[in-house]
């Protein structure tokens, strides 16, 4: 059996990159040795970095976002469109939405969907404070950009069930062909989703 190839820190330091995603232990090592070698230029930064998320971080009180401050950046900001919620199922997922600059609305995290396997039920997930800000008579639409998943879509059909009583359009994403996608690689459900979703040309 191999022996302890570094000290205790940087075995540590090791250990808790590995719980990162996308991080295995080989790549977390690796990791390590990078910040160790660079320490001036990253480690001391990233540190600093750290220190400063841990004091700063909150989670935003009208949307679930996480911010440097409470209410959010994209709250606050007065060009948003706030007859727009994009629901979104964790802050991941408005983050990718941001990246794209696929929507100015305003959004609502979740915090996870709907999934009976694995213990997370409505009360689980900040449905109720959806339902309300819904109830807002500014707000127009709910878009449900919720994963195309077992969970995501039971979760879409249970919260649009609990607007039903809401004035606003709810809608979804779109299914089907990504964008330079080739149809002979996609799986038979998107070819099915995206010919049921077909559009005029």
């Amino acid at each position: 059996m191999a022996g302890a190839v570094a000290g205790p820190e940087i075995e540590r330091l090791v250990q808790l990159l590995a719980r990162l995603p996308g991080l295995g232990p080989r790549s977390a090592r690796r990791a390590a040795l990078h910040l160790i070698k660079k320490r001036d230029a990253l480690m001391a930064p990233l540190a600093t970095a750290l220190q400063v998320a841990i004091d700063k971080i909150e989670v935003c009180s009208t949307c679930g976002n996480i911010d440097s401050q409470n209410p959010c950046t994209v709250c606050t900001d007065p060009r948003r469109d706030s007859s727009i919620i994009v629901v979104v199922a964790d802050v991941a997922d408005l983050w990718a939405l941001e990246r794209a600059s696929a929507t100015n609305g305003r959004y609502h995290v979740l915090g996870a969907t709907l999934s009976p396997l694995d213990g997370v039920g409505p009360e689980d997930l900040t449905i109720d404070t959806l339902v309300k800000r819904a109830h807002d008579p500014g707000v127009t639409e709910i878009i449900l950009a919720l994963n195309a998943t077992v969970d995501g879509q039971t979760t879409a059909h249970y919260v649009t069930d609990l607007l039903q009583d809401a004035n606003v359009k709810v809608t979804r994403l779109a299914h089907g062909v990504p964008v330079g996608g080739e149809l002979d690689y996609l799986d038979e459900g998107t070819l099915s989703a995206a010919m049921r979703q077909r559009t005029l040309f």
